[in-house]
C-alpha cells in the first residue's frame, strides 16, 4: 500500500489535506512515511478514550451581582473569596512551619556544585538557621512588627535566601529583595527608601557595591553587611573605614544560636514584603505585600489546581526565576506548604539544563523567553522536513487528546517522537506555570503536547501579589490567560480615548481582593493612581473577555500618545501585531504629537533573517544585511502586509524603518529585569534615527 493511501485509511480530519504534501515529497522520503503511517495506524487503533474534563468549562467565571461587569472564578460557591485553603495557614510562616510538619523532616533545600548531585537541608535544620538568623537580627537591635523594620536580601536564589526570609518571618521582620539588574542608581535609592539598615549579600562584589555607596556618602543608613560566600580580612578592613560592620553568614548563625529568641510569629494583616518593582520610568516603586495577600495567592493557586494537583512530599521545583519577584515566591509558597523539596540552579542559566536533567524536578516555573527558546531548539534540531513533519504530526494527534481533557506522556507519540524532548527537562514534569508575558498560542500549544503535563498560563502583576488569573485544568485552549483566581474579582473598565468599552466585554482590567497589596512605600500619590477609592486596583492592562469566561490581554493604556491628527496610538498593540513577521526579532514603535505618523526601530532575528533573505536573493552576514537598504524596503513592506491582514488602521502603519543590529536587553538598559521596553530609553538611544527617519520623510 502507498504511503498516501495509508493516510487516507486512518480518516482522521485533523490531519488535513496530508495527501497533497505527501505527492510533493521525493521516493525515499516516501519510503519513510510509508513506515511511519504503519505505526501512525497502530497509534490509531490502541488510541485512549477521551477523559471528561477535571473542570466545567461552560463558564470558567461568572458574573458577581451588584458590581457592574465584574467576574469571579467558577470555582467558588458563593461570592465570597479565597483567603485561606488551610485552616491553620495563615500567614507565610505558617506556610513553612506546615512544611515542617507535613515533611516529616524529610529534605528541603538543596544545592549543588559544578559537576556534583544536589546536596540538602532538612525542613527541621532549615527552621533551625532560620530562628538563629532571626535571633541574631533581634540581639542587633532589630524590633519586631511594631516599627516594621526592614531586612535587605541581594543574591541570587540559593538556600540562603529561604533560610533568612523565614528568619525575618519567625519574628515578624520585613523582607526587601535587591537584584543586580535594577542597577546601582536604584540599589541605591531602595536602600535609602526603605532604610536598609543591615543587608545580606550572595557575593563579596555585591558587598563591594554597597560599600561604595557608602563611602561615597550615598547610604548613610546601611551599617551591617552578611556575606554569604567565602571573603577576605579587606572587605572587614575597608568597612570599618566607613561605619559597616561586616559578618560572614556563618557568625550570623552562631550569634543567633548563642542568644536564641522564641519565636514571635507576625499576624496575617502584617507586612511581609517591600518588592520593589522594575519600573519602565523613574525610580522603582516598593510595593508593600502583607502576609494576607500571600496566603490568599497560593492558596488561590491550590483551589484552581486541586482536583488534578497537589504537591507532596515526593516533588521537587526547580529554582531558578528571581527570587526577588513575587511570581518564584508564591510558586515556593505552594511548595513547601506541602513538604515538597526546592532545588536551587547553580546561579548561571546557562547551566540551566545540566541543572534539570541532575534535580529531575516535578515542578518547572516558566517565563515566556525561555518557552520560546525551548521551542525554536526543538524545531532548530528538526533539521529535514521529514523530521519537522513528524514532530507537527505527532503534535497535532496530541492536541487532539488535549481537546479531550487527556494529558498524559507514556503515549506512543512521547515514547517514539517526544521523550528526547521530557527527558532534557528531567523526565518526570508534571506541573509546569507560565507568566509574567504573553506566550504565543502556537507555543504553548505545542509544548503542552510535548511534555504531557499540566501546563497553566497566569496573569498578574506584583501589585495583586503575583496573579489574578489563572487558566483552569480541563481548558488547555490558548491564547488567554484564563478566569479569575479564587482570591479576587476582575472587572473591565472603560477606556474611552482607545474605543474599549466594558460594555462590548472591553476596558482597562482591574482587581479586587485580599491579594491586593497595600500600596508603594512612602508614596501616597502612586498608591492613589494604583487604588482606587473602592478598593479596585488598576492594571493598566486592556483585557476582553471571551465567551467561555477567560481573560484575553489583548493591549496596554498606559503608553497611549496623539499623533498630529489627534488620532490615539497604543504602540506595543502594534509591535506585537509586527512580531508575527518572520525576520523579526524586536520592534520599536514610535510616534510624535508633532508628526502625522509612525517610524519604527527593528532588530531582525540573527536565526532567521539570513534564511528570509536568501530566498528572496540576498546574501552576507548578519551586519551587511542589517545595512541592506533594499532588504530593509522588503521586510517594512512584510510588516505592513501583516498589519493590513491584522486589522491595522492606516494611521497605526509605519511610514518607514531603521534596522538595527543589537537586540535590546537589559545589559544596554533597554529593557527591565521583566524584559519589558524602557520606551524614554529607547527614545534617547534611538533618537539620531527617528530625526532621520522623520526627516527623510519630509524631502
Amino acid at each position: 500500500m502507498q504511503a498516501h493511501e495509508l493516510f487516507r485509511s486512518l480518516r482522521m480530519p485533523e490531519l488535513g489535506d496530508v495527501r497533497q504534501y505527501v505527492r510533493t515529497l521525493p521516493t525515499n522520503t516516501l519510503m519513510g512515511f510509508g513506515a511511519f503511517a504503519a505505526l501512525t495506524t497502530y497509534w490509531y487503533a490502541t488510541r485512549p478514550k477521551a477523559l471528561k474534563p477535571p473542570c466545567d468549562l461552560a463558564m470558567q467565571s461568572v458574573e458577581v451581582e451588584g458590581t457592574e461587569h465584574a467576574r469571579r472564578s467558577s470555582l467558588l460557591k458563593n461570592d465570597e473569596l479565597l483567603i485561606y485553603y488551610y485552616d491553620d495557614v495563615r500567614t507565610a510562616y505558617d506556610i513553612f512551619q506546615r512544611g515542617v510538619h507535613v515533611s516529616n523532616n524529610g529534605p528541603c533545600l538543596g544545592s549543588r556544585k559544578p559537576n556534583q548531585p544536589y546536596e540538602w537541608i532538612s525542613y527541621k535544620e532549615a527552621s533551625d538557621k532560620a530562628e538563629c538568623v532571626g535571633s541574631a537580627l533581634l540581639y542587633r537591635g532589630f524590633k519586631p512588627s511594631s516599627q516594621a523594620q526592614y531586612v535587605g536580601i541581594f543574591a541570587q536564589n540559593r538556600p540562603e535566601w529561604v533560610i533568612i526570609e523565614q528568619g525575618c518571618y519567625t519574628y515578624s521582620l520585613v523582607v526587601v529583595p535587591l537584584y543586580d539588574t535594577l542597577g546601582s542608581e536604584a540599589i541605591t535609592y531602595i536602600v535609602n527608601k526603605a532604610d536598609l539598615s543591615l543587608v545580606f549579600c550572595d557575593k563579596p562584589d555585591k558587598a563591594k557595591l554597597l560599600l561604595t555607596s557608602v563611602e561615597k556618602g550615598e547610604t548613610p543608613v546601611l551599617n551591617t553587611i552578611v556575606i554569604m560566600e567565602p571573603f577576605g580580612i579587606d572587605l572587614v578592613e575597608r568597612g570599618k573605614k566607613c561605619g559597616v560592620e561586616v559578618f560572614s553568614m556563618g557568625q550570623i548563625v552562631e550569634l543567633g544560636r548563642a542568644h536564641r529568641q522564641k519565636p514571635m510569629p507576625p499576624k496575617p494583616e502584617d507586612l511581609a514584603v517591600i518588592c520593589f518593582t522594575s519600573g519602565t520610568t523613574g525610580n522603582p516603586k516598593g510595593a508593600m505585600i502583607t502576609h494576607q495577600n500571600i496566603v490568599s495567592n497560593t492558596s488561590a493557586f491550590v483551589k484552581a489546581t486541586e482536583k488534578v494537583f497537589i504537591p507532596s512530599t515526593d516533588d521537587t521545583l526547580i529554582s531558578f526565576l528571581p527570587l526577588a519577584h513575587m511570581f518564584e515566591r508564591i510558586v515556593e509558597c505552594v511548595v513547601l506548604c506541602h513538604g515538597a523539596r526546592i532545588g536551587f540552579f547553580q546561579g548561571d542559566i546557562r547551566l540551566l539544563m545540566d541543572d534539570l536533567k541532575t534535580l529531575q524536578p516535578t515542578v518547572f516555573p516558566v517565563v515566556p523567553r525561555l518557552l520560546n527558546r525551548m521551542f525554536d531548539k526543538i524545531f532548530g534540531q528538526a533539521n529535514t522536513s521529514l523530521k519537522r513533519w513528524m514532530l507537527d504530526f505527532a503534535s497535532k494527534r496530541k492536541e487532539a487528546e488535549l481537546r479531550s481533557g487527556i494529558i498524559r506522556n507514556n503515549s506512543f507519540w512521547d515514547k517514539f517522537i517526544f521523550r528526547k524532548i521530557q527527558a532534557s527537562l528531567g523526565g518526570k514534569v508534571r506541573l509546569m506555570v507560565t507568566g509574567a508575558a504573553p506566550v504565543s498560542a502556537s507555543v504553548l500549544t505545542f509544548l503542552r503536547t510535548a511534555l504531557g503535563c499540566q501546563f497553566y498560563e497566569g496573569y498578574g502583576q506584583t501589585e495583586c501579589t503575583a496573579g489574578c488569573s489563572l487558566s483552569l485544568p480541563g481548558d488547555w485552549t490558548a491564547g488567554h490567560v484564563g478566569a479569575p483566581m479564587p482570591c479576587n474579582i476582575i472587572k473591565l473598565v472603560d477606556v474611552e480615548e482607545m474605543n474599549y468599552l466594558a460594555a462590548k466585554g472591553e476596558g482597562e482590567v482591574c482587581v479586587k481582593g485580599p491579594n491586593v497589596f497595600c500600596g508603594y512605600l512612602k508614596d501616597p500619590e502612586k498608591t492613589a493612581e494604583a487604588i482606587d477609592k473602592d478598593g479596585w486596583l488598576h492594571t493598566g492592562d486592556i483585557g476582553k473577555w471571551l465567551p467561555n469566561g477567560t481573560l484575553k490581554i489583548i493591549d496596554r493604556k498606559k503608553h497611549i500618545f496623539k499623533l498630529a491628527q489627534g488620532e490615539y496610538i497604543a504602540p506595543e498593540k502594534i509591535e506585537n501585531v509586527y512580531l508575527r513577521s518572520e525576520p523579526l526579532a524586536q520592534v520599536f514603535v514610535h510616534g510624535e504629537s508633532l508628526q502625522a505618523f509612525l517610524i519604527a526601530i527593528v532588530v531582525p532575528d540573527p536565526e532567521t533573517l539570513s534564511i528570509w533573505a536568501k530566498k528572496r536573493g540576498f546574501e552576507g552576514s548578519y551586519e551587511e544585511l542589517c545595512k541592506n537598504k533594499d532588504l530593509k524596503k522588503l521586510i517594512l513592506e512584510d510588516m505592513v502586509r501583516i498589519g493590513k491582514e491584522s486589522g491595522l488602521k492606516s494611521f497605526e502603519q509605519v511610514k518607514d524603518i531603521a534596522l538595527h543590529a543589537e537586540m535590546f536587553s537589559i545589559e544596554n538598559g533597554l529593557l527591565t529585569p521583566t524584559l519589558k521596553a524602557k520606551r524614554p530609553e529607547l527614545r534617547k538611544y534611538f533618537k539620531s534615527q527617528i530625526d532621520e527617519l522623520y526627516a527623510n520623510a519630509k524631502m
